[in-house]
This record gives structure tokens, sequence and C-alpha cells, in this order.
């Protein structure tokens, strides 16, 4: 499993680096879940980055705005990040989320085929109003999204392993290995939790609150990193 750290600047990033993370995740967690960050930081955290780790970049909780979604994940792209991830918060149906990502897809893979189209669904859907994650592999790989996610929408502490059970996040990571995608798994992950995660083994695992000491808005922690990056091992 490769362990995606989300760092919100290049002090963070650097320490995700030294503690030994797989991918660098450019996120903003003032503006949710999946919050956009500037494209100076994108693009700095790339330099910081060096092309030795891949980069992702967030852009977005989105609701259906097919345009909007499609914009952001070009500047993202444009702005230097190797994965753009969107999430489908208030998409209610496999009808808007296929409008959605294909365009979006479009967007990314017109200015560089390599970059690759994260699509992230809710664990917690029901809570916000949002397609439910077992409705998203078919239409992300129909779309040509090369990694289909699980997230929670709703910060408060809870976890998606409140949300979805073993057996479902297991059905959800075989979907989409089935489409020919990689599968990501997040939403407030805790160092208890990564038994689970070894158990069901999906390709990804995204953290940032249990890599800041339990507070996502606390600063990343090198040795937090390492410990994670440990455990999985």
């Amino acid at each position: 499993m490769r362990l995606l750290v989300s760092p919100i600047n290049t002090v963070e990033a650097k320490a995700a680096m030294a503690g030994g993370a797989d991918i660098l995740d450019v996120k903003n967690p003032k503006e949710g879940s999946l919050g956009a960050n500037f494209p100076w930081v994108i693009r700095s955290v790339a330099e910081v980055a060096g092309g030795n780790l891949p980069v992702s970049a967030t852009i977005g909780d989105f609701d259906y705005k097919p345009g909007t979604a499609s914009l952001a994940a070009l500047g993202a792209a444009f702005s230097g990040a190797d994965y753009i991830k969107v999430g489908l918060l208030k998409i209610e149906n496999q009808d808007q989320a296929r409008d959605m990502l294909s365009h979006i897809v479009k967007s990314v893979k017109e200015f560089d085929e390599n970059k690759k189209l994260v699509a992230a669904a809710y664990s917690d859907y029901s809570r916000v109003g949002s397609i439910a994650p077992m409705d998203l592999p078919e239409v992300a790989s129909d779309c040509g999204a090369d990694v289909v996610m699980v997230d929670t929408a709703i910060k408060d502490g809870k976890t998606t392993f409140e949300f979805m059970s073993e057996a479902q996040i297991g059905e959800f990571i075989s979907a989409g290995h089935d489409l020919g995608m990689d599968v990501a798994i997040a939403g407030t992950i805790k160092f208890q939790d990564l038994e689970l995660l070894k158990r069901v083994s999906p390709d990804i695992i995204g953290v940032r609150g249990a890599v800041c000491g339990g507070d996502r808005n606390s600063q990343i922690k090198e040795e937090l990193v390492r410990q994670m990056r440990a455990d999985l091992s």
C-alpha cells in the first residue's frame, strides 16, 4: 500500500517526505474534506518533491458544476499535480457523476494524458445526500478515471469504518480493481485502523489528521508519518 499524506504547504510536504510518504496530496482543510489549495502552493510542493514523489491535488468537494470542476482540474494539472482529485459531494446519481467526470477527465487528459484523475465518493454519503460509493466505480471507469476513492465528507472524528463495513470496503476495492483502476481509502483513518486496511489491501491510503497528532488543523509531524509507514510494512 502506498501512503498518501496531505500537506497544506512546503513545510508539511518536507516533513511528509522525510517520514516516508509515497504521495504528497496538496489540499486545504479549511475548504472541506477535499478542499482546494492555491495553484502556487501546488507548484511549490511539486518543486519540493522534485520528481522523486508524485504530487496529488484536491480540487474541491463539488456539487453539480461540470464546467467549474473541469476548469479547476485543468488548473491543478497545469500547476504540477500528477493526480487530480475531485470529490462528488452533492452528485446525486450516476448520470450527474458521468457528466461531471467525463468532462473533468477530458480537461485533464487533453492537457497531459499522463496525468491521473481520482474520483472520490463519501462513506457518509447518506449524511450529505451524495452518490453512494458502490455507484461510482463503473461510472468512473467508463469516463476514463484512473483511481476511485472513498473519504468522509464531514470531518467530525467519525471514520470511514463507521459508515462502511470491512466487507463493503472490500467490495468497493474489488469493484475498482475489476475495472482496471487503483483504489484509495481515506476518511479520518487512525493508527488502529491499519490492521483492517492491511486485510482489505487498497492500493493507496490517505491520511492527514492521524499524522498531525489527531487534529487535521494542526501540523504534519515527520515522526508520525514514519510510524505509520512502518506500521503499514
